[in-house]
């Protein structure tokens, strides 16, 4: 096969696995920890992986079957194989030199033997006091080489540690951090006056082209599911908050579309003010049907795998501080433990300050402007 068609197959398969998904470059690509960038060169064939493990993992998370799998590593070994420079075929070397004749042996002139001369030269030790030092120093010499181990692995543990390093959990996860609730509300701290309120789904861009930070509350979603079939048990969620300042002196904007949600999501709340803030798990309620019904609390230990993923809602509440906080994830599966860190979108910790005393504006899509929420008629 021609080297551009095999590339171009192997392209093909990974783009028809992307389309069948569709997800974006940018959360493939969170989980098979590439960036989006990479994934669409391997998708447009400007790229083939040097490995075929991370094809296999998007297979794997794109629910490609086995015929599917191995159809696609065969077309990847193809492609693989048009990027390597041909091994060039071994030339006939140099005829070797006939060997010279062999002449006829001359035998060595003998030379006369010479008696050992057993002679004691004054200051110098004898040959029993020779041996016992030559010993000496053979002991000496493997104490030493003992001894610079042991110094070179109490002074460089890194080294052992870096020997032995752990394999990378078993699962993956995505995070969104700019959750409207019930998809209708948001508060946002600004410095400056922002342009008009975006929608819920245009949330992220537009704070981040502003600087804004979450006022009073953060709402973050966390899909957590397994790499393989194992199953990995969530253990336990803890909060971690990594920088404490006062609340930010910034006006508060609040977006508001006026609409409410008849479901209240089971959730974690945090208050980030406490010294040691905790995740606390509380019920959900569903008031959708003509009876209401709740929805239980997520309860610490369960499972999740690659088929059954799960979504963890996490509320962190802040009034007296600018808090920068991540979320810290207990992990079991397969006699392992560990834990995984999880931060925003881009990995860095979240961030709410409290909004206390701040102005409060709200948006008037009539009159297109900002205006107190006094005027609008949201105080309160």
């Amino acid at each position: 096969m021609p080297k551009d068609a095999a590339v171009e197959e192997f392209a093909r398969l990974v783009r028809a696995l992307k389309a069948g998904d569709g997800r974006s470059y940018e959360a493939l690509g969170r989980r098979l920890s590439v960036s989006a960038s990479t994934l669409h060169r391997y998708c447009s064939g400007a790229t083939v992986p040097e490995e075929f493990a991370v094809v296999d993992r998007l297979a794997l998370l794109c629910g490609a079957d086995e015929e599917e799998r191995r159809a696609l590593e065969a077309a990847w070994s193809r492609a693989d194989r048009t990027r390597r420079p041909p091994v060039p075929e071994p030339g006939p070397g140099p005829e070797p030199k006939p060997a010279p004749e062999p002449g006829p042996a001359t035998e060595p002139a003998s030379e006369p033997e010479l008696e050992p001369v057993h002679a004691r030269v004054p200051g110098l030790p004898s040959e029993r006091r020779r041996r016992r030092w030559g010993w000496v120093g053979v002991v000496c010499g493997a104490l030493a080489v003992v001894g610079t181990v042991t110094l070179g692995a109490v002074l460089l543990p890194g080294k052992t540690r870096e020997r032995a390093a752990e394999p990378p959990a078993p699962l993956t996860w995505t995070v969104a951090s700019h959750i409207w609730k019930n998809g209708c509300g948001h508060t946002y701290l600004v410095e400056r006056t922002p342009p008009p309120q975006p929608e819920a789904a245009d949330a992220r861009s537009w704070a981040a082209a502003r600087g804004a930070v979450h006022g009073g509350e953060t709402l973050v979603r966390v899909s957590v599911q397994g790499k393989g079939a194992a199953a990995v048990v969530l253990q336990a969620l803890h909060v971690r908050v990594v920088e404490r300042g006062a609340p930010l002196p910034w006006t508060a904007y609040r977006m508001d579309d006026g609409c409410g949600g008849a479901v209240t999501p089971r959730r974690f709340e945090v208050d980030l003010d406490r010294p040691r803030p905790v995740a606390r798990a509380l019920d959900g309620y569903d008031a959708s049907g003509a009876e209401g019904r709740t929805l239980p609390a997520v309860s610490f230990p369960y499972a999740v795998s690659a088929a059954e993923p799960e979504e963890l809602l996490v509320s962190a509440g802040a009034a007296g501080c600018d808090c920068r906080w991540y979320l810290e994830l207990e992990w079991s599966s397969e006699g392992r433990r560990g834990t995984v860190r999880i931060g925003d979108e881009e990995g860095a910790p979240f961030r709410t300050s409290g909004v206390r005393g701040r102005p409060v504006y709200a948006y008037d899509s009539v009159g297109r402007a900002w205006i107190t929420v006094e005027e609008s008629g949201q105080g309160g």
